[in-house]
């Protein structure tokens, strides 16, 4: 379907109060699920980053890998299970973690936004001490929850206008490193940075009705709604995680949080500058 130029101004027309509203405006995405191992969604999601930035969005982007990972593990024989979600990872296991996370996937972005045309950097949560961090649990071993953002370093990158590519590893005072969940570092980073807004990339439209009915999708919850959601069983298995994360941020003063299908191509652009939108947005 060709648009025509007349068709190509209205879209162009229908986004620019989006592009007012967001110009100067810090947009956390948390970019995970088929978006990250599908080379085509790949480069579709970090040319929309480009542009986003291009327009004067100021774009932080954090990042897991959890596929790479597991195929790192398989590689050099590692041993991993999962417990209610969240990766066991004992002192080997973390050190891989932060060399394929920090290392191949953050480079690899910064290194495909250059070839679009943006200017990148990557951080790890370790760098100037972003993510600090203590063990969940003796049983996960060096998996942490973050204690504490320290995020003058991504503002001193945005300021000097490059895009932060930030990798979900943390820190703590005896110098341990720790595997943090990438909704979690990119909601508590986001309230941190009093973001205007942050989206989260999954493998799924949104919060539905009911998971088999497409239709059924959720457009708009408050953090009560969606405790609500979780409590009579409508949200479930990993979802429930990534919508705690959505709420806390919320309630931490990020603006709006939004749970989008990054298997839908541009799924971030029609999120941010248009009418529509898709997925399920969190606000007060």
């Amino acid at each position: 379907m060709h648009m025509t130029i007349s068709e190509k101004a209205e879209v162009l027309i229908e986004a620019l109060p989006y592009i007012q509203r967001y110009n100067d405006k810090i947009l956390v995405i948390k970019y995970g699920g088929s978006a990250m191992t599908d080379d085509t969604l790949k480069s579709s999601v970090m040319r929309d980053i480009v542009l986003l930035a291009q327009i004067g969005i100021k774009v932080v982007l954090v990042h897991g890998g959890g596929p790479e990972i597991t195929e790192t593990f398989n590689r050099m024989n590692i041993k991993s299970g999962f417990i209610n979600g969240l990766r066991k990872t004992d002192k080997d296991a973390v050190e891989v973690v932060q060399m394929v996370l920090a290392g191949k996937v953050s480079k690899s972005l910064v290194n495909i936004i250059g070839n679009m045309g943006g200017v990148a950097i990557s951080l790890s949560g370790v760098d100037a001490r972003l993510f600090e961090a203590k063990t969940i649990s003796e049983e996960l071993g060096y998996v942490g929850n973050i204690t504490k953002v320290n995020a003058k370093p991504v503002l001193d990158l945005l300021q000097m206008g490059y895009i932060p590519v930030i990798s979900s590893v943390g820190c703590d005072s005896d110098g341990n490193i720790y595997n943090i969940n990438a909704d979690m570092a990119a909601a508590k980073l986001a309230s941190e940075l009093k973001a205007y807004s942050l989206i989260s990339m999954t493998d799924t439209k949104g919060i539905m009705k009911d998971q088999k009915d497409e239709s059924s999708l959720i457009r708009e919850v408050t953090p009560s709604q969606a405790e609500e959601l979780i409590n009579c069983g409508i949200v479930s298995g990993g979802m429930i995680p990534k919508v705690n994360c959505c709420m806390e941020a919320v309630r931490q003063g990020v603006n709006q949080v939004f749970i989008i299908d990054g298997r839908v191509p541009h799924a971030i652009l029609i999120e941010v500058l248009s009418d529509e939108g898709i997925g399920t947005m969190f606000k007060m």
